[in-house]
């Protein structure tokens, strides 16, 4: 047995995580892609068939009562909160996460007031924020200005409304200073938007304690709320009262069943609400959230940072010199949970990796991505990835 995989077997070994992948429906294969699709947790195919066959099948439309339907986009929003650093009351689900951005980005200008008329957005963003931010700027008259995450304190000044800012990058899993960032956007007099994606689950967030304004992520990635599953708004308790979104519905009314003509705002964070929520996505990701029951996210973060040390020193042992170039930066501080490769041939790597068993993902041109999941993924699968990825590149 070579070295990297006796000290696998050690890091298995005293694992405080390790008894969770028993809550995953898992194979044989190494999956490095739960920061693109997390893993099926074994409790939600038993939970949406109830749903499906007894709350629908059987109660139809008592079950917005008498199974808390009407109520699960605030319940399954205070079961997020912990896991990104907030009290309750301050998040709801639903709706895409490109939605949440629309309302995220629209409710901060609104909220900034019309003396500031410019709109800043991470210029490495995930192209969908950067389509959003576009439309948002256009919609509310602004200036739309693309900015470099560390060039972010600079460019700020009295004329900027709102900074759009991604916790994570997507392509290289560099860990933004959203702590810095957010002060540096407030102390300017603008509203700090933060999307989560690549973050929530996975380390912590800290959203009440940096005074972050409004946050929006995704829940199919590290809360394994599956394909599809829907997003989430976080709205700052203090904000509430003032946070205007584009898109009011008869979800976030004050009287839903009024059906009164003109609009007044549900209080709380009930005002990002909009239509009817999508029952069936929504509680299956209810019951994946069980598999955070007892699990703390500074232990899920001590984890994340041992696989992902533990992946560049296999590589390095493995992989010839030379051959891959990690694009991920290596200070814990600046780091998400994924691992950022490059290497002149990525896709056809991937799709070899793929077929010997080790799941990750490409993002052209040239980079192969992988994401380390703690409630799920062991030091053996690490050391193995790293041994097949080297043999795959012989």
């Amino acid at each position: 047995m070579s070295e990297p995989a006796e000290r696998a077997k050690k890091l298995d070994a005293v694992d405080e995580l390790a008894g969770k992948r028993a809550e995953f429906v898992l194979d044989d294969v190494v999956y490095l892609d739960g920061n693109s699709l997390g893993a099926l947790p074994a409790v939600v195919p038993g939970r949406v068939e109830d749903v499906v066959r007894r709350q629908w099948g059987e109660l139809r439309i008592r079950s917005w009562e008498e199974s808390g339907w009407w109520t699960a986009p605030e319940r399954i929003g205070d079961r997020i909160a912990p896991l990104v650093g907030a009290a309750p009351g301050q998040i709801v689900v639903g709706d895409s996460t490109s939605v949440n951005v629309l309302k995220a980005l629209v409710g901060a200008v609104r909220m900034a007031g019309d003396g500031r008329d410019e709109l800043l957005v991470d210029a490495t963003t995930f192209p969908t924020d950067g389509y959003i931010a576009e439309s948002a700027a256009r919609m509310t008259g602004r200036t739309l200005r693309p900015v470099a995450p560390a060039d972010v304190p600079g460019a700020l000044g009295d004329r900027t409304a709102a900074v759009l800012l991604n916790h994570v990058d997507y392509r290289t899993g560099r860990l933004h200073d959203l702590p810095g960032l957010t002060a540096a956007v407030r102390e300017a007099g603008a509203v700090a938007v933060w999307d989560l994606c690549h973050s929530a689950g996975a380390l912590p967030v800290g959203l009440d304690e940096h005074g972050v304004d409004l946050a929006v992520g995704c829940t199919y990635k590290y809360l394994n709320g599956g394909p599809g599953s829907p997003a989430y708004l976080y709205v700052r308790r203090e904000l509430q009262d003032r946070f205007d979104s584009p898109l009011p519905g008869w979800n976030s009314h004050a009287e839903p069943f009024g059906m009164r003509s003109d609009f007044e705002a549900a209080p709380g964070a009930l005002r990002g609400r909009v239509g009817t929520p999508d029952i069936l996505s929504m509680l299956a990701l209810e019951a994946a959230l069980e598999v955070w029951d007892g699990v703390s996210v500074e232990a899920v973060r001590a984890k994340s940072l041992a696989l992902t040390d533990f992946f560049l020193e296999c590589v390095a042992a493995y992989v010839p010199e030379g051959r891959v170039e990690c694009v991920t930066p290596l200070p814990h501080g600046e780091r998400g949970s994924q691992i950022a490769l490059r290497c002149d041939d990525a896709g056809d790597v991937m799709k070899r990796l793929i077929e010997r068993g080790v799941v990750g993902d490409f993002r052209a041109p040239d980079v192969l991505r992988f994401g380390f999941t703690p409630l799920y993924v062991g030091f053996a699968d690490v050391e193995r990835a790293a041994r097949v990825l080297a043999r795959t590149l012989a």
